[in-house]
């Protein structure tokens, strides 16, 4: 059967294409990789000018938006909350997650974190275009992901039925019950 390989490019819509490359340049040191733009959409043939760009999201990853002048002006679904829809990358040390945080605060990027999710720690703030970034740094031992991959169809199974958050995992966040090391 066929395997998916890795993730090509995930896209997004974003206000100014050319702001939106050097925010990203500036702040999160994601290179400026192609630019495509076209006069027509050629998976649809309409006539909706943009311009598409692709910025290195390490490790292979490519993040691109469009810029859509034409369209109505650019929003997010009101019916989900801020938090829910966002893009989170990895970095490499508690210590870059730290600096990071306190550059974004000196440009005037309100943060939020460092929140502390067990096997990752994280900071949250958004992009010019209103898109909600995450940039995480991993904690679990093995032992914990061993825990969280023994539970999680006996999870989706229960949160299925039930639509509440299931308790195999409150240690995440209670500190109580975990049995590894």
């Amino acid at each position: 059967p066929m395997q998916i390989k890795k993730i090509h490019h995930v896209a997004y819509r974003c206000i100014n294409a050319k702001e939106t490359v050097e925010w990203y340049a500036k702040h999160l040191n994601m290179q400026f990789v192609l630019a495509i733009a076209e006069d027509e959409v050629p998976s649809t043939k309409a006539p909706d000018p943009y311009m598409h760009v692709f910025i290195d999201a390490g490790a292979g990853n490519i993040l691109a938006f469009f810029e859509l002048p034409n369209s109505p002006a650019m929003d997010r679904d009101q019916n989900t909350p801020a938090w829910t829809q966002h893009l989170a990358f990895e970095v490499g040390s508690l210590e870059e997650l730290e600096s990071t945080k306190a550059r974004l605060q000196a440009a005037g990027i309100d943060v939020i974190g460092i929140t502390d999710h067990t096997i990752f720690k994280s900071i949250y703030f958004f992009d010019p275009s209103g898109h909600r970034l995450e940039l995480a740094f991993n904690t679990a031992t093995p032992a914990m992901m061993k825990q969280l991959d023994e539970v999680k169809w006996d999870m989706i199974n229960e949160w299925d039925r039930t639509k509440k958050a299931p308790k195999h995992a409150a240690w995440m966040h209670d500190g109580i019950g975990f049995v590894g090391a």
